[in-house]
């Protein structure tokens, strides 16, 4: 099991390619299936003995049923098991993994990968435990575990040629080349797929050496070293229409099609951008005259999807369009709905380009309808891109077509209607980022149990921006209803301001931060203004997304004061990720937490003492210090205790790993994981904890996913809301102004919101402090009432 040349190009550029890490294991694992049991698909009549359901199973996987292949595998691996068959079943679980992974199910891969090595080291066959140990390097590089592959692929290179088994050494060189293609270390990447090549030649696997020549020509284009690559590509062009009817040869001529058509976008200087087109439209016709002679549907859809993606760089519509529809119809037959949104999006494109602006909304609905039904296994899948970065244009490209058409409408219930659904539209999108950052449904769980935030107070609004390419659109929610406004500044600018902001916040030396905070105020904050101060609104709750999770919104500036100054600010994951539902305070129950030690490796906080003993002196309550401030001490007394306010005064980092992303305990680091089944321990809780601070978190600068788990840490630690910040403050700064913010909590006619503006703008006062990078660091995250 092996990574073929039609999966690298997208492992490494999904963010345009929708899914298209899933869509290339699809067809590498396809084009490695050219065996002698790769005959023509049939579907098999009766599967009695395991070894006649390994047939079974490699015909469907032949003919691209990778559902019906793992069934079978499946059904397989269960006989050997009930024989006694150890290796037969290793053999089975290698197979059924390749069909796993070719439906963009890694973990389960994995899964059945692990069982395998155990049975082959249990029987000690070395051939056995060498297939095994090469298909989990495989495994590994499509999920991103790199070391972990790149370990057991040179080693699985070794033993392969101390077997003399060229096949699976030429097998194991091609996925090595792709492990460094990924890594973009291309002169080693190129090494290996010429390794691979000489040894499958050696070894007369004609479909090794035409999948290692493919990719080795890949490497060269991304490389930018496109005269070593056209002759390349021009030589396996010729070879492959050679090559007899079968599956390998369909697929094969996908990826050479792809390959000229990523030239012709590159603009390769060596020859005409027309003639990359005339190749690209050759190749794919002919990879569509193999499938439609095979026949498999999964093959058909892709090349005429990829046909429908050249009409369409071409400018040809309406060819565009057919070719976009039969797509979608083939991948239709063939039940792939890991493909099908991929032709449902290009038809709305190319309606889009049309003018047909209602027409490519429905498709667009049905691209989104479609992916939503995959999108778990993308989340869970373990890829090397996350989910915003794959399909995220998906979910935007609507949004834009939905907020434009709402400009030319005169009914106010439709403009509403799409104000709204185009809102919703990104908030699918903001869940599924939180769920594949977290890796689990936490976001399910707190939708099932939340109304969304548009029931608002009189004197509350509801900020949504939503970053466009060309534009900023904001979606103001107010208690008489939802105001759209635009802001002529493109995704790049904005970014490129806000990451200058961000670093300049934190310099507390310098005013320089000013004229950028002005600048993205301009942007964000001027033009719902007017409206803001017409309704009396003193509360803004802001849904930021992208760069914008990075800054602290309230320290904008509008030449004369911070926003901070004129509204109670608070910030939301997502519309539908938040609970408004005000809280009874009334004799909170307070766990006080945190370190004054340095503890491994990190600096002291020694103002934490005093944070910790006003706090108690407030709220009483228990308070675990230094030395009993341990994961099992947390454990048990959140598990015996029933508090509604959490308090973590220690170092945590969120990054853009969340497997990175901690709070540092005297005894080891807290990962959400743990952190969120702690806080569901108490067995005698039944409401969910009201507020979670954490006083010494920080998120690097321009680092947008870090943001968005400390965005979203609330949500996953099943807290109604949090107070955490962006970069560690000042200690003294930091002490004052939870001290005050726990003052101003007491009083339960007061918000949390509130209490937090009334915090900062003490800290304000103080002519110390009046540097944002001292108060403005401090984020309410959730329910602000």
């Amino acid at each position: 099991m092996s990574v073929t040349t039609l999966e690298l190009r997208d492992v490494r550029r999904r963010r345009r390619h929708v899914f298209a890490g899933l869509l290339f294991v699809l067809l590498a694992a396809l084009l490695y299936a050219a065996s002698p049991m790769q005959a023509r698909a049939s579907t098999p009549q009766a599967a009695v003995t395991p070894q006649e359901q390994m047939q079974a199973g490699a015909r469907a996987f032949g003919a691209g049923d990778f559902g019906e292949a793992l069934r079978q595998w499946a059904l397989a691996a269960g006989g050997y098991e009930a024989a006694g068959d150890a290796k037969g079943q290793a053999l089975a679980l290698v197979r059924g993994a390749e069909a796993e992974l070719s439906l963009g199910r890694s973990p389960r891969a994995l899964e059945k990968l692990q069982k395998a090595k155990t049975l082959a080291e249990q029987s000690g066959d070395a051939a056995l435990q060498l297939a095994v140990d090469s298909g989990l390097g495989n495994a590994y590089v499509l999920t991103g575990r790199d070391a972990e592959a790149e370990r057991l692929l040179r080693a699985s290179v070794e033993r392969a040629a101390q077997q003399g088994d060229a096949a699976t050494e030429a097998k194991v060189h091609n996925n090595l080349g792709n492990l460094y293609a990924v890594q973009r270390r291309y002169a080693e990447a190129a090494r290996s797929y010429r390794a691979a090549l000489e040894t499958a030649t050696r070894a007369g696997d004609k479909s090794v050496a035409i999948r290692s020549s493919n990719n080795l020509a890949r490497a060269l284009i991304d490389e930018g070293r496109y005269g070593e690559a056209i002759p390349l590509l021009a030589v396996l062009a010729d070879d492959l229409r050679r090559q007899p009817t079968s599956h390998a040869k369909a697929y094969g001529l996908i990826s050479v099609g792809r390959l000229y058509g990523r030239l012709r976008r590159l603009n390769a200087s060596v020859q005409p951008a027309a003639q990359w087109g005339e190749r690209s439209h050759a190749a794919l016709n002919d990879a569509l005259a193999t499938a439609d002679a095979i026949p498999d549907a999964r093959a058909r859809a892709y090349a005429l999807g990829y046909l429908g993606e050249l009409y369409e760089l071409a400018g040809r519509h309406d060819e565009a369009q057919q070719y976009a529809q039969q797509a979608t119809f083939a991948a239709q037959q063939a039940n792939a709905p890991e493909i099908l949104y991929r032709w449902q999006w290009l038809e709305g494109r190319v309606l889009k380009a049309k003018g047909e602006t209602d027409r490519a909304i429905l498709a667009y609905r049905h691209s989104i309808a479609t992916l939503r039904a995959v999108r778990a296994d993308l989340v869970a899948g373990g890829s090397r891109t996350t989910f915003r970065e794959s399909v995220g244009q998906v979910f935007f490209q609507l949004a834009d077509l939905l907020l434009q058409r709402s400009a030319t409408l005169s009914d106010p219930k439709l403009i509403t209607q799409d104000l709204v659904d185009a809102r919703s539209t990104v908030e699918v999108l903001k869940g599924a980022e939180l769920q594949d950052y977290f890796q689990d449904d936490c976001v399910t769980a707190l939708r099932a149990r939340t109304a969304g935030i548009d029931r608002l107070a009189a004197d509350t609004a509801a900020l949504y921006p939503i970053v466009l390419e060309d534009r900023l659109e904001l979606l103001l929610s107010m208690p008489d209803g939802i105001r759209r406004y635009s802001t002529p500044v493109s995704a790049a600018t904005l970014t490129r301001e806000i990451r200058k902001l961000r670093h300049l916040l934190e310099k507390r030396t310098t005013h320089q931060y000013l004229p950028h905070a002005e600048k993205v105020y301009d942007w964000v904050i001027r033009p719902i203004a007017a409206d803001l101060q017409k309704a009396n609104i003193s509360t803004l709750v802001i849904v930021s997304d992208a760069a914008l999770r990075t800054i602290p919104l309230g320290a904008l500036y509008d030449g004369e004061r911070f926003l901070v100054e004129r509204y109670a600010v608070a910030t939301s994951p997502g519309l539908t990720l938040t609970d408004p539902q005000p809280i009874p305070r009334g004799k909170a129950t307070v766990m006080l937490n945190g370190l004054t030690e340095s503890v491994q490796g990190f600096s002291p906080l020694p103002y934490v003492a005093q944070e910790l003993e006003t706090l108690q002196s407030l709220y009483g309550g228990t308070v675990l210090a230094n030395r009993d401030f341990t994961i099992p001490a947390l454990e048990k007394d959140l598990g015996d205790n029933p508090y509604r306010i959490v308090h973590i005064a220690s170092h945590g980092q969120f990054d853009s790993d969340v497997t990175k992303t901690f709070l540092l305990t005297y005894d080891g680091k807290l990962g959400m994981n743990k952190l969120e089944q702690i806080l569901a321990l108490s067995r005698f809780r039944t409401e969910a904890v009201e507020l979670l601070t954490l006083s010494a978190c920080q998120t690097a600068a321009g680092d947008d996913r870090a943001a968005l788990g400390l965005a979203g840490v609330a949500v996953k630690a099943g807290a109604r809301s949090a107070v955490a910040t962006l970069w560690t403050v000042n200690d003294p700064a930091a002490a004052a102004l939870v001290a005050d913010f726990y003052r101003a909590l007491q009083d339960p006619a007061r918000s949390k919101a509130k209490a937090l503006q009334k915090a900062q703008l003490e800290l304000l006062k103080d002519w110390r402090f009046r540097h944002p990078s001292y108060w403005s660091a401090f984020l309410l995250i959730g329910n602000w009432l």
